[in-house]
C-alpha cells in the first residue's frame, strides 16, 4: 500500500514534546500562553457583534419579532455570555429574549447577574421560572413567565407577534399562545441558517480550541503504559483540557483492547495490556465554547503493531485521506456522501454514524450521512466556505478483537479545505509493508 501524507507540512511549526508551546498562542517571548482563557490574538467584540448580526440578520428575513433562547449554546452564540453552562442544560430557566432590533434582556438566575453584565446585554431581570420544574410548580409560573415575554415583545417586535423559541416546556408555549404570541420553534434553524458558516473570529476560536485538545491527546499519548486505567488516561486529557483554558469534554470516548470495537463504549476502570490498542475521540469545548473534535488511536507498547492492528489504521487513515481530499465548496450532501470513501464490506454493520458532520460551539450542521443511510439519515444542502467539518472513521469488523478510531477537523475555504487538526498519526502504523 502506498501512504501519501495529505498534507505533509500540517505539523512543521509544533513542538508536540512542550505542549504550552503552540503557533496558536501567539508570540511565547511575549507571554501569550494557550493557557489564558481569553487569547487576545481574537477580537471578543467583533466575534460577538457579527453573531449577533447574523441572528437578527435570519430573524429579519424571516419576519421574527424576536427570538427567546433557552439553550446555553444558542445563548453563548448570541451574547457571549455564559452562567453554570451544565446546570442550565438540564433546568431550562435561564433565557435570553433577543428582538430583531433594540434591547437584548436576561432573565437570569437570582444572585447571579453580575456574571452576564456585558455590552450585549441591555437589561437583566430576575427569570420568572427558576426552580419551578424542581418544585412542580409549572403551572403557577407560566402564566406570569408568557405575560412579561409578551409585553416586550409587543414593545421591541417592531409590530410584529411571531417568537422563535429554541426549547421550553409545553405549557409555556401554551401559555405565550394565549398571551398572544405566535410561537415558533426555531431550534433547527439557528442552526442550518445562522451558526453553520463561521466568521473570521469564530475560526479564530476553533483554532485555539483545537490546539488546547491537541496539548490534552499529547498529554494522553504520553501517559500511555501497561496498567494505566482508561478512566485514568481520561483524566489526563480532562485535566489538560482544564489546564489550557478549556471547558468541558461533552463525552467519555477513550478505550482500549476489546472494548474499542464496537465504538462508543464507554471510557471504564479496565486496565490496558501491553500491545493493545487505544483509541480516543476529544469532544472538547474549548476556547471561548467553541469544540474541537478529533480522533486518534495509539498502541500501549512495547513492541510494533500487528498486521491486523496496521490493517484497521491504514484503512481508517485512508477513508480520513480520501474525504479530505474530495471536498469542495459548492457540493451537494449527496455529492459528498457518493463520492466518500467505499466501505469494505466486513467493516460496513460498524461504520461510524456520519461521513463528516459541521463543528461550532458544539457538533453542528451538516451533518452528511454514508450513501447507504441515505434515504434515512440524509438532509439537502450545499457546502459553504466557512463551514468547518469534522471528517469521520471508525474501522472494526463484528466479532473483530479491536478497532480504529481516526477523525480530523477543517475548514472550507472558497477554493478547497484548510486543516485544523495537526496532531501527527502513528509512523509505526503507517511506515512499512503490511
Amino acid at each position: 500500500m502506498s501512504i501519501v501524507v495529505f498534507d505533509p507540512d500540517s505539523t512543521s511549526d509544533v513542538d508536540w514534546r512542550d505542549r504550552m508551546r503552540h503557533p496558536a498562542a501567539g508570540d511565547p517571548e511575549a507571554g501569550m500562553w494557550l493557557s489564558d482563557t481569553e487569547p487576545s490574538f481574537i477580537d471578543v467584540r467583533k466575534l460577538c457583534r457579527e453573531r449577533m448580526d447574523r441572528l437578527r440578520a435570519w430573524m429579519r428575513k424571516d419576519g421574527f419579532g424576536g427570538v427567546l433562547l433557552f439553550d446555553p449554546y444558542n445563548q453563548r452564540y448570541a451574547t457571549g455570555t455564559r452562567n453554570m453552562f451544565g446546570y442550565f442544560l438540564r433546568n431550562s430557566t435561564r433565557y435570553f429574549f433577543i428582538p430583531v432590533e433594540g434591547p437584548v434582556i436576561l432573565f437570569d438566575y437570582p444572585q447571579s447577574y453580575h456574571t452576564s453584565d456585558t455590552e450585549m446585554v441591555d437589561e437583566i431581570r430576575p427569570s420568572k421560572i427558576v426552580w419551578s420544574s424542581v418544585s412542580g410548580a409549572d403551572e403557577e409560573t407560566s402564566s406570569p413567565f408568557a405575560n412579561e415575554v409578551a409585553e416586550v415583545l409587543k414593545e421591541h417586535g417592531q409590530g410584529s407577534m411571531k417568537l422563535g423559541m429554541d426549547r421550553c416546556s409545553h405549557i409555556q408555549a401554551l401559555m405565550l399562545e394565549q398571551a398572544g404570541v405566535e410561537v415558533r420553534d426555531v431550534a433547527g434553524d439557528i442552526l442550518t441558517k445562522v451558526r453553520a458558516v463561521k466568521t473570521e473570529e469564530e475560526v479564530k476560536c476553533l483554532v485555539a480550541s483545537m490546539a488546547g485538545a491537541e496539548a490534552a491527546v499529547s498529554a494522553v499519548r504520553e501517559a500511555i503504559r501497561p496498567g494505566i486505567s482508561e478512566n485514568e488516561l481520561f483524566a489526563v486529557m480532562y485535566g489538560e483540557v482544564i489546564r489550557q483554558g478549556g471547558e468541558f469534554i461533552e463525552t467519555r470516548l477513550v478505550t482500549s483492547g476489546q472494548r474499542t470495537n464496537p465504538w462508543f463504549q464507554e471510557t471504564s476502570g479496565r486496565k490496558i495490556r501491553p500491545g493493545e490498542l487505544v483509541a480516543l475521540d476529544t469532544d472538547t469545548i474549548g476556547c471561548f465554547g467553541y469544540y474541537s473534535d478529533f480522533s486518534r488511536t495509539f498502541r500501549c507498547g512495547p513492541g510494533k503493531p500487528t498486521k491486523e492492528q496496521k490493517t484497521l489504521y491504514r484503512m481508517a487513515w485512508e477513508q480520513v485521506q480520501h474525504n479530505m481530499s474530495i471536498l469542495k465548496p459548492g457540493m451537494t450532501f449527496r455529492e459528498v456522501a457518493e463520492a466518500a470513501w467505499k466501505i469494505p464490506e466486513k467493516y460496513v454493520a460498524r461504520r461510524y454514524t456520519s461521513v463528516m458532520h459541521g463543528v461550532g460551539m458544539h457538533g453542528e450542521t451538516p451533518f452528511i450521512a454514508h450513501m447507504m443511510d441515505y434515504n434515512t439519515y440524509g438532509r439537502i444542502g450545499v457546502i459553504e466556505p466557512g463551514m468547518c467539518l469534522s471528517i469521520e472513521s471508525y474501522i472494526g469488523e463484528e466479532g473483530g478483537a479491536e478497532g480504529v478510531k481516526l477523525e480530523d477537523e477543517v475548514l472550507i475555504t472558497e477554493t478547497g479545505i484548510k486543516l485544523l487538526s495537526r496532531f501527527p498519526y502513528e509512523e509505526d502504523f503507517l511506515d512499512g509493508e503490511i
